[in-house]
């Protein structure tokens, strides 16, 4: 195999039941994944669950992946609707999204991250205060990197919808900032 095969590739691998590819596949996504449903549901385990179920789906239906998204995009969508269903089942309300911030930067001094510390609890409280809608948004356009299209395919909802919510979410998170003294430098 290339080192630098497509993930499409890789689904056609696995639509033949290659089970390396699957791996290969795993090994490329699972970590954004994971990160993105601990934010999503605030429960690591249910989060490590949800991607093994993603997986599990990949697997069982790789060939119904249509070509009309990235592989990626279609890996988040999975996983977020095996999250809203297992939180459906659950009756569990999200949680907070501190677990999710944790990694200390070492390369800076201990004031600095002390700073830095403070400056991200203050963010996370705002962050918490949106609506889940919009920090859904703010997720997966600032922490997973997708794009408009992309979140509205992974969301279900149109693109200006997406627009819409980003830009009420920046403008409330601005508010929200501006209250607890934070500007826009860091830390």
């Amino acid at each position: 195999m290339e080192p630098d095969e497509t993930d499409k590739a890789l689904l056609g691998r696995i639509s033949a039941r290659d089970s390396g590819a699957l791996r290969i596949l795993y090994t490329r996504h699972n970590v954004r994944l994971y990160r993105f449903l601990v934010r999503l549901t605030g429960n690591e385990a249910l989060a490590e669950e949800c991607v093994n179920e993603t997986f599990l789906k990949v697997w069982l239906k790789a060939e119904s992946f249509g070509g009309q998204s990235s592989v990626s995009t279609w890996l988040f969508t999975i996983a977020r609707n095996e999250a809203l269903s297992h939180l459906r089942k659950r009756r569990e309300a999200p949680l907070d999204e501190e677990q999710a911030a944790q990694i200390e930067d070492e390369s800076d001094t201990q004031d600095v991250t002390a700073a830095k510390k403070d400056k991200c609890a203050v963010m996370r409280l705002c962050i918490d205060k949106l609506s889940p809608a919009h920090r859904e948004i703010i997720d997966l356009v600032y922490y997973q990197d997708l794009s408009v299209a992309e979140v509205a395919e992974v969301v279900g909802i149109p693109e200006n919808t997406v627009k819409t919510r980003m830009f009420h979410a920046r403008k409330q998170l601005s508010e929200h900032f501006r209250r607890h003294g934070i500007d826009r430098g860091w830390p």
